[in-house]
């Protein structure tokens, strides 16, 4: 699985971590040889720093290289040029970045989750509902964004162009149904800590990945991973 920056040229990045993959004898049997098969998903950044500095395959191979090591947090990686707040334009946008959660319950359970967040809506703060990053006021501070859109529409949005991507890991042995509720529910945590999620702007996806070491509830391993996912959000913030 692939997160990425720079739009839709960001999946150029996903060749290399096929390479890495074939080169290491992971993928589906076609009878010639193995296929890897890599899902991936890209964020819309080209509007921070140059539009032409974008993520390729060596960039991609290089990830698989460094992925057993810890996971980095902030403006690296798929966060590299994520922002939140939209609705004053990119200009007025706050940084975002790339940020992880997870945890583990008393009977081994594990949910972890992954998110690099650029989405059209503000950050909060989910027991005070303080702005914790989003369009900036005159004063540098972060405003609400329903407040501003209350007051009229914004202009100078585009469809798609604000995605908040990310994936949800556990340790739970999970059918593809099962997993794909998994990857349904943990978007609503999104919904906890973003204001307005979901929008027309925004291409929100998460995947959800499970290596079947346990039996666990999907109920459970669903009810966590929103939890996690919000967590892994609020991570993501500098």
């Amino acid at each position: 699985m692939l997160l990425s920056g720079g739009s839709a040229y960001g999946l150029a990045a996903a060749d290399g971590v096929m390479r890495f993959l074939e080169e290491r004898g992971y993928g589906l049997d076609v009878g010639v040889g193995r296929v890897p098969i890599v899902p991936a998903a890209v964020l819309f950044d080209l509007a921070v720093g140059s539009a032409t500095r974008r993520p390729d395959a060596a960039m991609g191979y290089a990830a698989c290289e460094a992925a057993l090591t810890v996971p980095r947090r902030g403006r690296v990686g798929a966060g590299t040029g994520a922002t939140v707040g939209k609705a004053l334009g990119y200009e007025r946008a706050m940084d975002s970045g790339l940020g992880t959660a997870a945890v583990r319950l008393p009977g081994g359970l594990i949910v972890a989750a992954l998110m690099a967040v650029n989405a059209v809506g503000h950050v909060v703060d989910p027991e005070t509902g303080q702005v914790l990053a989003g369009p900036k006021g005159k004063d540098g501070r972060p405003l609400d964004t329903l407040a501003l859109w209350g007051e009229g529409p914004s202009g100078g949005l585009l469809p798609g162009t604000n995605t908040t991507i990310g994936a949800v890991v556990t340790n739970a042995r999970l059918n593809k149904a099962q997993a794909n509720k998994i990857a349904a529910v943990a978007q609503d945590g999104l919904a906890r800590v973003i204001r307005p999620a979901h929008t027309m702007y925004d291409g929100d996806t998460i995947f959800a990945l499970a290596t079947g070491e346990l039996e666990a509830p999907v109920d459970v391993v669903g009810a966590f991973a929103a939890e996690v996912v919000a967590q892994a959000i609020l991570d993501a913030l500098p």
